[in-house]
């Protein structure tokens, strides 16, 4: 049994007074290949071929229905993205929204169908397809909450999501009015057309538990329907009579239990004699409320053959719903229906927030014609844009926007500072202009990538107040002015390379780089711990030169401040020679002129400019926390476990600025052996975890490689150390003994991938020096 949609049976079958405006409807035959008008209904189709849909492929369903719009489908592709419609709308006017589904035949597929129907940012239904031949029906009452909206299709879990058809019919002013609409949906349940002489193809209601002595009737009259709700006159002509004093029907409602809209449709379409009479009482499901009503149609109604459509505008019903009416004992004629709709109430779900939209849309204009900027729906809800990561908040606000080499022209936004919970922006690798974008209030930025463009300009004071900011990369622009103070205080990772007119202030510019209790040269905190950690104690051992007895004459004994601990790192050209050796205190104290020029700051302690007799330029860092068990055992024994030595490398690789140098790793020939134990601190051997040391050693690597793009950036070397770090604690869950030692034997193999393409050092000089290129 079923019930025609309003609309397309008010189209064909209206009274005089309704106005049926068909150039409003859309109809759109997903999978179709031409435009039509269908001769059953004389409603025009249109294809979603090429300009509604630009996703997916059409494919003929093999078993249709009879109807053109079930002959071929819309088949998406099975993948994390969603699939949308967008249909034009009149704000706060009310719509029908139908969208079908007939899928035809498995073909090469090995499941039917299962997926989620969106509508904007609300769960709709989840499709499953059981039946080849069924065509699924899903419908819709909604209040537009805009100018348009978006159907979409995502979420398979088996089979290829598809469309068959989509509708949106407006309403009148009247219909489906409730005091809920601001906050709630309606989808359509069940709608039940009890005296159809046949089944319709549109809705499908299955009903069991009829009563006894239930017969179908119908009239040719006509029925006025002009009330509230306008069912169709054509249904109003049907309906069924229970003979015996009785009418009950029992139907599943998917998606229940939940609250609902109910409508009971009644028109006393019999003749009565004049000593009959039809009156009648609901009995299941029993409400004070209702059940003692008495009902009687053509009282009701002011006559016989006109609607009467009592309403239960919120009411709680169950899946399974049971439901009958019983005839009054002064009744001579059992009760009577014609047809009944239930509607769900479903909550109306957040969109992405409206000024964090506005934004991305602003940087869609930018490259208006790149398929990236094509991407339909909400930004972030059922599934986020390529490009875009989003909170699980409600509504939801944008965390990152990644559009690094996206093609992007023009100036970045202003609107961009209204990105609240920003915490990532990349618009590297674009032809942007303008000056540096105004993301004052962007309070959890914390990595803001902006290099390889032609943007210009001073760069805004408050940048290095920005609380969370950790990364700046702005290399590669025309920025000019003064670096502001806050960035050079080493908290931030910087780079600003190839901006000729930007220069840091008087005293701030430091081209040394710094680390705790190890030698490093300039290129990153990771080879701190290659060359420190593992290579530091072994290299200092190995030495029998002058340089070695001087140390042990003038090392940290020495110092009156027994508290503090010193450390340096000496320019690149020393490191080039190979040699990594502590310097006394009284030249340290003379180089820096009693540590009176501070230039910077990081977590282990302040950092002083200096310059040694023969004029090579040092930094000076003093551990600050003497109470500390670092300090103490960094005092006493020079001999920091593998942990400390991890955490000493991160705090030097964050203080990096970006500077590169391609070193010639001297251990070559021990990793291409797979021997990476031979070259590692006695100290640490037997309380360190291999794979830890081979995460640091493939990372330091790639910091050697020839060419300069293809070293990883100082966030990637944070990020390995971190890693590293995690192994050797343990806290890496997801690694079992297996999956350590493949990880291992991978970073191996990269290894001596890598060194094949490292050419020999020379030791002519007796010392290690790069080879010539």
């Amino acid at each position: 049994m079923g019930l025609y949609s309003h609309f397309l049976v008010l189209c064909l079958f209206s009274v005089s007074s309704v106005t049926c405006q068909v150039s409003e409807f859309i109809s759109i035959d997903c999978g179709g290949t031409s435009n039509y008008t269908d001769p059953k209904t004389g409603l025009a189709w249109i294809s979603d071929n090429g300009t509604i849909m630009k996703y997916g492929k059409s494919s003929e369903a093999q078993i249709s229905s009879g109807n053109m719009q079930y002959q071929r489908r819309r088949d998406f592709p099975i993948d994390s993205s969603k699939y949308c419609y967008t249909l034009g709308t009149k704000e706060r006017r009310r719509y029908l929204v139908r969208a079908t589904f007939q899928y035809g035949s498995l073909e090469n597929e090995d499941a039917y169908p299962k997926f989620d129907l969106y509508l904007d940012t609300t769960k709709w239904s989840t499709v499953v397809v059981l039946e080849a031949a069924r065509v699924y029906v899903k419908e819709m009452i909604i209040r537009a909450p805009s100018s348009s909206i978006d159907v979409c299709i995502c979420c398979a879990t088996t089979g290829s999501p598809f469309i068959s058809s989509l509708e949106l019919r407006p309403l009148n002013l009247s219909m489906y009015a409730t005091d809920f609409e601001d906050d709630f949906f309606l989808e359509v349940a069940a709608r039940v057309n009890f005296g159809a002489l046949s089944k319709d193809v549109i809705r499908q209601n299955y009903l069991v538990g009829v009563a006894p002595g239930t017969i179908r009737i119908n009239t040719s009259k006509d029925v006025d329907t002009r009330t509230r709700e306008y069912p169709p006159v054509k249904v109003m002509q049907t309906a069924v009579v229970g003979t015996e004093g009785m009418l009950s029907y029992r139907l599943n409602l998917e998606d229940f239990p939940a609250n609902a809209r109910a409508f009971a449709y009644f028109a006393e379409i019999q003749e009565l004699g004049g000593n009959e009479t039809r009156k009648f009482k609901l009995q299941q499901p029993y409400s004070p409320d209702y059940s003692n009503a008495v009902v009687n149609i053509a009282e009701n109604a002011n006559g016989s053959y006109t609607l009467y459509e009592p309403s239960y505008m919120n009411v709680s019903l169950d899946f399974i719903l049971s439901f009958s009416f019983v005839k009054t004992r002064d009744s001579t004629l059992g009760p009577l229906i014609n047809a009944i709709e239930i509607s769900k109430y479903l909550k109306i779900e957040q969109k992405t927030d409206s000024k964090d939209v506005t934004v991305l849309n602003a940087l869609r204009s930018l490259s208006a014609e790149s398929a990236w900027a094509s991407e339909q729906g909400d930004p972030c809800v059922p599934a986020h844009w390529e490009w875009v990561n989003c909170t699980s908040t409600k509504p939801p606000r944008i965390t990152k926007i990644a559009l690094s080499g996206k093609n992007l022209k023009g100036e970045i936004p202003p609107e961009i500072n209204s990105l609240e919970q920003l915490t990532e922006l990349w618009l590297d690798g674009n032809f942007l202009t303008g000056t540096f974008p105004a993301i004052s209030n962007l309070l959890n930025l914390k990595i803001v990538h902006l290099e390889n463009n032609k943007l210009n300009g001073p760069l805004p004071k408050y940048l290095g107040s920005l609380p969370k900011l950790q990364e700046l990369y702005i290399q590669n622009n025309f920025f000019s002015g003064k670096v502001p103070s806050e960035l050079s205080t080493g908290k931030v990772i910087f780079n600003y390379e190839h901006n000729p007119g930007l220069h840091e202030e008087a005293g701030k510019k430091m081209r040394l780089r710094l680390i705790v209790g190890i030698s490093i040269g300039t290129i990153a905190g990771l080879l701190v711990v290659v060359i420190g950690s593992l290579l530091f104690l072994r290299n200092l051992k190995g030495k029998t030169s002058h340089q070695k007895n001087e140390v042990q004459g003038n090392s940290l004994r020495a110092s009156t401040k027994p508290s503090t601990a010193y450390s340096v790192a000496r320019g690149w050209h020393m490191m080039n020679e190979g040699v990594s050796y502590y310097i006394p205190l009284p030249d340290l104290e003379e180089a820096t002129k009693n540590f009176s020029k501070k230039i910077g700051r990081g977590s282990f302690g302040t950092v002083y400019y200096g310059q040694m007799k023969d004029g090579k330029e040092v930094a000076v860092k003093i551990m600050a926390d003497s109470s500390t068990h670092l300090t103490q055992q960094f005092v006493t024994e020079k001999r920091l476990d593998w942990l400390a030595r991890l955490q000493i490398a991160e705090d030097a690789a964050k203080e990096e600025f970006g500077s590169e140098l391609n070193i010639v790793h001297w251990a070559r020939s021990l990793i291409r052996k797979g021997d990476v134990m031979s070259i590692v601190d006695p100290v640490l051997i037997g309380n360190v975890k291999m794979e830890s040391i081979w995460r640091i050693a493939e990372a330091a690597i790639q910091c050697v490689e020839q060419r300069a793009v293809s070293r990883p950036r100082m966030h990637e070397i944070i990020l390995s150390i971190r890693e590293a770090n995690k192994i050797e604690k343990g806290t890496d869950g997801s690694q079992n003994l297996k999956s350590a030692t493949s990880m291992a034997q991978s970073s191996r193999k990269t290894l001596l991938t890598s060194f094949l393409e490292i050419e020999s050092p020379d030791l002519s000089n007796g010392c290690l020096v790069p080879a010539a290129r």
